[in-house]
């Protein structure tokens, strides 16, 4: 196997992702169009989307990293919205938008229709992750769209199923394909259930943090594994697994907390790229395929089918705001803030993403008689310009749309307030245990050492206020940015002091990497770090 597509490939699209941290364009975008552009540069190798490496081995850390990150409280106070969007919404969807390119696109079948239906009916998790973040929506939006997205794919790739079954002659009834989806659900949430406790108590017993580490790369791909193995939704049993331990990840030490931080925020990377880049890859390959469709003709029904996907999620998205208010007093009470704007913003955020392209590709050549899949090769062109669309164009107007209806964003200030106010509880508590502590004369401390840990705890206690309070009138800074700023160059002379003594032979390195090792922390600990 030649490994050289495969560098090429990672290292371009790391490279094009952080190019796009210095450019206003959102890096999904930016990676789809370079590899859209790439895809016709001489030399450049073929890549081909496989479903079966796509699904059982790049959904699931995606997966894994954005559900480990989201919130299990956030998401179970949105719960009916996240359901309506990721249950609901996705088998509305594959039935809307299927009917609608039956009605559309000459010749396509109608089994064929709802089998391209299922496959771009779910928003892309990462592709809802990378645009929020950039975007910086209201916290209740980017919860309900990256809660959406962690769970439709489950309900897609079902929905699929059942689909596909009609449309290649194995003859599934409707009762059929709801059992189907109900084991497929239940069977999902049941495997995440039975492996969350005991994962998590391997994460908690584990003493070093490199087998930690090691496990926490493993756990995303044996949920799914697991699930799929018994018919189950390994997408929904990776999302329960990631749920519980984020939600309980404080229970783990911190070294293995600051190991596989660093990890996973390199692995999402590095996925996160290469899929971008990958779905701009494809469109030779989409384009040779076409067959007896002209390539004007088949344009024509792209657009066609991409405007029903748009249309048929606003169809969706404000009944299953409003409804539920109209029919309960509770709901309007509890959500009484609500107005016509969020709605917008997340029928207009549903962009499409890998997933689709690669249940696309999935699609058999034959059906079961032997005869070729009807229309499958328009199939695959649609799903991949409905995934371009909405990418392109959704995503470029969304920042704009945002700013335009001036979305209240993330409010700092009181965010900044509850995090000063939860951190001077903490100290006072710590402060209260320390004085225990310093009674028993098995801990008696010199006075010095003492107070030091008192003036630690102070500075933890003071450092949160001082970024509320007046900035220095030469600098701008804070007083916490300043004393952040010169920790950092005292720690910076130390460090080259430690070099200079390891380059006259005073010390080895690796008494140098052991001194060294103590001044990242400590310049860990005097860094806050910022949102990406």
């Amino acid at each position: 196997m030649d490994a050289l597509p495969l560098v090429a490939l990672v290292a371009g699209s790391a490279a094009t992702a952080g190019l796009a941290r210095r450019t206003p364009v959102p890096a999904p975008l930016l990676l789809v169009a370079v590899g859209l552009i790439a895809s016709y540069v001489p030399g450049v190798p073929t890549y081909t989307l496989d479903a079966h490496i796509v699904l059982p081995l790049l959904l699931p850390p995606l997966l894994y990293t954005a559900a480990v990150d989201s919130s299990y409280l956030d998401l179970r106070a949105n719960l009916r919205p996240v359901a309506l969007l990721s249950v609901g919404y996705v088998l509305f969807a594959t039935v809307a938008v299927g009917w609608l390119a039956y009605l559309l696109v000459p010749d396509l079948p109608l089994t064929a229709a709802l089998v391209l239906g299922a496959v771009i009916a779910p928003p892309d998790a990462v592709t809802a992750a990378a645009i929020a973040r950039r975007v910086g929506l209201p916290a209740r939006v980017t919860t309900i769209l990256q809660g959406e997205s962690l769970v439709n794919d489950a309900t897609a790739i079902t929905a699929y199923k059942v689909a596909l079954a009609a449309a290649v002659g194995e003859g599934i009834s409707w009762g059929a394909g709801a059992g189907e989806f109900l084991l497929a659900s239940v069977g999902g949430v049941g495997v995440g259930l039975l492996l969350m406790v005991p994962l998590h108590w391997l994460r908690t017993h584990l003493r070093e943090p490199l087998l930690q580490n090691t496990l926490s790369l493993l756990i995303p791909f044996v949920a799914y594994a697991a699930a799929e193995r018994v018919h189950a939704s390994g997408v929904l049993a990776v999302v329960v697994v990631a749920l519980y331990l984020g939600h309980r990840s404080w229970q783990v030490d911190f070294a293995t907390r600051l190991q596989e931080a660093a990890v996973w925020k390199m692995v999402a990377f590095v996925l996160e790229s290469a899929v971008f880049a990958l779905i701009g890859l494809q469109l030779p390959f989409v384009l040779k395929g076409l067959g007896t469709y002209s390539v004007t003709d088949a344009f024509g029904y792209a657009v066609l089918v991409f405007l029903a996907v748009v249309v048929v999620r606003f169809v969706w998205v404000y009944p299953a705001t409003y409804l539920p208010r109209w029919l309960s007093r509770r709901i309007r009470e509890r959500e009484s803030g609500t107005d016509w704007t969020s709605p917008l913003i997340v029928g207009w955020a549903g962009m499409r993403g890998v997933v689709s392209l690669a249940i696309a590709f999935s699609v058999p050549l034959v059906t079961a008689d032997g005869a070729a899949f009807p229309a499958r090769n328009l199939v695959l062109f649609l799903t991949f310009t409905t995934v371009i669309g909405t990418l392109v164009v959704q995503g470029l107007t969304l920042p704009v749309l945002v700013r335009v209806l001036k979305l209240p964003g993330r409010d700092r200030q009181a965010e900044t307030l509850a995090e000063a106010q939860a951190q001077n509880e903490a100290s006072t508590a710590a402060e209260a245990r320390l004085d225990d502590l310093l009674t028993d004369e098995r801990n008696r401390l010199p006075k010095p050492l003492a107070d030091r840990l008192r003036t630690v705890l102070e500075r933890r206690r003071n450092a949160v206020w001082e970024r509320l309070g007046a900035a220095n009138p030469v600098t701008g800074e804070s007083a916490d940015d300043t004393y952040r700023r010169l920790a950092g160059e005292m720690i910076e002379t130390e460090r080259e002091v430690f070099v200079r003594l390891r380059d006259e032979r005073r010390i080895d390195d690796e008494m140098m990497r052991t001194l060294l090792r103590r001044l990242d922390l400590e310049e860990a600990a005097a860094y806050r770090e910022e949102p990406s």
